[in-house]
């Protein structure tokens, strides 16, 4: 592992960045606040593996080939657009926030945190410009550095995202008794995908 100092640089940096709202942030709020407590923390821990998805590919250099490829890259943000589109359809369908626990929701919400993240390309091009700025090639194999740096900010991400969905979660509880609450919130879902969506083909 690099040098205390730079270590412990890396855990503010990852701290800092992780706390920022973005796609992933945005996706577990809504699952919070459609299925509650449980799903927001499931639809975290399926954000974080597809990240440690995203550490092992760029650990292994399968990122940067992917990234150093247009055809790859293209096919890959829009697959990810894609489903983030049907996300805001489903949203539309049956976005009410719910009560009683759904058979298999947080089960799917994990999976669908997984897709969610290894389908966005950014996250290979972030650790790639990222942790290589914090690895020492003088202090032991550069594969091992990056996949310890990896762990490290999966870990303070997931921690931070956790946070994020017992917040939702905690405001869900007290909108649920309102039928126009319920009402908004299936098209602020819908909106909230279909802007991801769109950012994520257009950008």
């Amino acid at each position: 592992m690099p040098a205390g100092s730079t270590l412990a640089l890396f855990i503010a940096s990852s701290y800092a960045l992780a706390i920022v709202p973005g796609p992933a942030v945005l996706y577990i709020l809504n699952r919070s606040l459609s299925r509650g407590r449980a799903t927001g923390v499931y639809s975290a821990l399926g954000i974080a593996a597809g990240g440690l998805a995203h550490v092992l590919a760029a650990a292994a250099g399968l990122s940067a080939i992917v990234t150093s490829s247009a055809v790859a890259f293209t096919a890959i943000k829009y697959a990810g657009a894609g489903y983030l589109a049907y996300l805001a359809y489903k949203a539309l369908r049956s976005g009410d926030l719910t009560l009683t626990p759904v058979s298999g929701s947080n089960r799917r919400a994990f999976a669908q945190g997984i897709v969610v993240n290894i389908l966005n390309p950014k996250t290979a091009l972030f650790f790639l410009s990222f942790f290589p700025q914090f690895v020492d090639p003088a202090r032991g194999p550069v594969l091992t550095q990056m996949l310890g740096l990896g762990v490290v900010f999966v870990t303070a991400a997931l921690s931070s995202d956790i946070l994020y969905a017992l917040g939702a979660a905690w405001i869900r509880d007290r909108l649920a008794t309102s039928r126009r609450a319920r009402i908004a919130h299936r098209y602020v879902t819908a909106g909230i995908f279909l802007g991801l969506s769109a950012t994520a083909a257009l950008e």
